[in-house]
Order: structure tokens, then sequence, then C-alpha cells
């Protein structure tokens, strides 16, 4: 059947058509005979009961720098859509998170992808605090103090945001380091959030898994390796793909999570795995797709269209 479907996402004529799961998302619905609409968080509106967007029909190929054609702009009614897709990258801010109460009120009469509900209140370094038996010690705090014992106890930590995303603003304070008070006052001084401090799992030179979840179910993984004297694994920053197989170990994780997923609407996840521990559940918009079917042939684009063809029919 075929649908209509919008994505709500960061520009499509900026994206790295060889890396960007979005992309690769629409360019299968495509395939699949789906109607394409793509517009910018600052184009969602709602107006006297009706949730609209400034968006453009569009139609995409496969090919470097001649990707996309934008037909003119329309004013869609979110409501007569079959599908929209929230993919705008983060930062998890006020801006993201008011988009999610908006299409709150489409949402299941037209099928949000993720549930932005849940993707509200399960941003990606808090869904993990409920599974304390699959993540290494773990601490959210603002006071100073509070940081440091933790610090103190567990001797060498990696201090971020706590809605950070694409490994900015991720710190690595080995026992020798004395950045810690400094750090304190930058994050403190531009935010009033919380910062999330971790044990550092050494593991994380060999890589850090990303292993991706289509409706609660575990599709596949990719190796994400740090560039040499780099702590931080995403690729945003240097870090470089390399196939993998899930362990006995992931398949356990992903057993104990994606029930929940599945429950919530999460359709699209990506967790990290360091070694035998879980870090993140990425929920807001997850990468990895393009380099798992480069790696080992897994469409997960088609796995994903599947899971929501069968919910559309079933609606």
């Amino acid at each position: 059947m075929a649908l209509r479907v919008a994505f709500q996402m960061d520009p499509i004529e900026a994206v790295d058509i060889r890396a960007d799961s979005s992309f690769r998302i629409a360019l299968e619905a495509q395939a699949r005979g789906h109607e394409l609409y793509c517009y910018t968080p600052d184009m969602l509106i709602y107006r006297e009961g009706r949730v609209l967007a400034q968006a453009h029909p569009v139609t995409l190929r496969n090919i470097k720098g001649d990707h996309v054609a934008k037909g003119d702009a329309v004013t869609l009614d979110l409501a007569q859509v079959d599908v929209v897709w929230l993919r705008q990258d983060p930062p998890f801010d006020m801006s993201y998170i008011t988009t999610t109460h908006l299409l709150d009120m489409i949402h299941p009469a037209t099928l949000v992808v993720n549930d932005p509900f849940w993707v509200r209140n399960y941003p990606e370094k808090l869904l993990v605090l409920g599974f304390a038996d699959l993540t290494p010690p773990t601490m959210i705090a603002r006071d100073l103090a509070t940081i440091r014992e933790f610090k103190a106890q567990h001797g060498d930590v990696i201090l971020k945001p706590l809605y950070g995303n694409g490994g900015a603003g991720v710190f690595r304070l080995d026992p020798n380091d004395r950045n810690l008070a400094s750090l304190h006052e930058l994050f403190t001084g531009i935010s009033r959030e919380p910062l999330i401090v971790q044990k550092y799992l050494p593991a994380v030179a060999k890589g850090d898994k990303r292993i991706i979840l289509v409706d609660g179910e575990p599709i596949g993984a990719i190796n994400r390796v740090p560039a040499e004297g780099e702590t931080r694994s995403n690729m945003h920053v240097g870090g470089r793909p390399e196939p993998v197989k899930m362990t006995a170990r992931d398949l356990e994780i992903c057993a104990a999570i994606g029930p929940l997923l599945r429950e919530k609407g999460q359709i699209f996840v990506g967790i990290d795995v360091i070694g035998d521990w879980l870090t993140e559940i990425n929920v807001t918009s997850p990468t990895g797709l393009q380099e798992l079917e480069r790696f080992d042939g897994t469409n997960g684009a088609a796995l994903i269209w599947q899971a929501i063809e069968a919910k559309r029919q079933g609606a």
C-alpha cells in the first residue's frame, strides 16, 4: 500500500547520502512506492487545532551532489499523513521537546516514528538508568563535591553533558587529571542541566558497538573504533566503522530492553555497548543503517518499513 510520509529532519540537501540513515530510510520508502515530503523542525506549526508543516514534496536519487529534487512548498496537514518521521538531530533542547508535544497531537492516528511521547520521556542517557544491572557505574549530578566523590571512588571516569550528542563535550578524566573543577565550571556556566559521569571502560579502545533494533528486535551491529589518541568513538569525530558480530551478552542486553522499546513505540533504536556494558539507548535520531548494510547486506531500512507497514495495515 502506498503511504504519505513526511520527514521532520535537518535539511535534506545537506546530508551525506553515503552515511545518513534518514536518507536511506526515505530512499527505501520511495522504492516501496510511498509519497515523500520533507520539512525542517522550524516549519512545524500548530494553528487552531491543527498540526501543520510547510513541507516540500521530494524525489530522491542515490547520486552524490544531485540526490534530491524538491517541489514547491505546501501546507501539509499532518493529520492527513500516514507516517511522520521524527528525525532531526539533537540537541535535545526545548525546541526539540516542543516538536514532540505537537506531534503527540496527531499520533497514533498518524503514526509518528519514533513515538514522540516516549522520545521525550526516554532521552538517550536517561533511558539506560532503568537497566542499572546492564550499565557501568553511572551518576547524574550537578554538585561538584558529589561528582568528585564518584571520581575518587572509580578513578577513571567519563564526564559529559546529559543532553549532548555526537561525542560533543565528552571528556575522559583519568586518576591524574586535574580538570574536573574547570570543566564543571564550564558546563554549569552555560547550562542548568546536571552532568552524567560514568566509570571509564578500557574496552572502548577496541570499539563502541552500535546495535540496531527494529521494533525491539536486534537486526545487526557495527563497531566504531576510536581514532588514535581519541577516547570518543562517534563517527562524527573520526571513529572508524567496522563489521562486528553480536555476542551472547549483546543478545542478553537486547532481550532485556527490547520488549520495553516495542511497547513504547520505539521502532528504530540504536544502542551503544562497550565491552559487556550498555552505555546509551538512542531513540531520537539513531544512525548506522548504511554501514550495517555495506558490511553484511542487512537492509535495515526495509525491515523498518516492513514494521511500519504492518502497523498501518493493522490501524
